[in-house]
């Protein structure tokens, strides 16, 4: 989803990565994706609740998404305004420049959420698996 070299050379960059956006952007696919990664995580987690070696690691995994999310409200949807929509007609290179960087600094840990929510769910699934597939031990 995210277009290369959106922030190689500001404010050329921005115009053309809004022209490519003209059909849809990110905003069109991440909010209803997240909103279905919240809710598919909370019926899964209802699901394994009784299963108490999975239930944390699924907690946990689904903190790490509402994070991802809520670190984007908070911090991207405001600095997309402004490289997005605001632009060079309302702002300086030198501002959009600083609002770029801060976009990349925060898009790092958003990144870093997901790839911990990932490990998270994954030993959760690994969790789920022993506990209902491999066979118990006869002693």
């Amino acid at each position: 989803m995210l277009y290369p070299n959106i922030f190689h050379n500001i404010p050329n960059s921005l115009e053309l990565g809004m022209e490519f956006m003209e059909v849809a952007s990110p905003h069109t696919y991440f909010p209803p994706l997240g909103a279905a990664s919240i809710l598919t995580g909370i019926i899964g987690l209802i699901l394994i609740w009784k299963i108490k070696s999975v239930r944390y690691w699924m907690l946990f995994s689904i903190l790490m998404i509402v994070l991802e999310g809520a670190t984007s409200m908070v911090f991207e949807w405001s600095r997309n305004e402004i490289l997005f929509i605001e632009g060079a007609e309302v702002h300086s290179v030198d501002f959009l420049k600083q609002t770029a960087q801060e976009f990349l600094i925060v898009h790092g840990f958003r990144v870093a959420y997901n790839i911990i929510g990932s490990i998270l769910m994954f030993v959760g699934f690994i969790k789920y698996y022993q506990h209902h597939f491999v066979p118990l031990k006869k002693e």
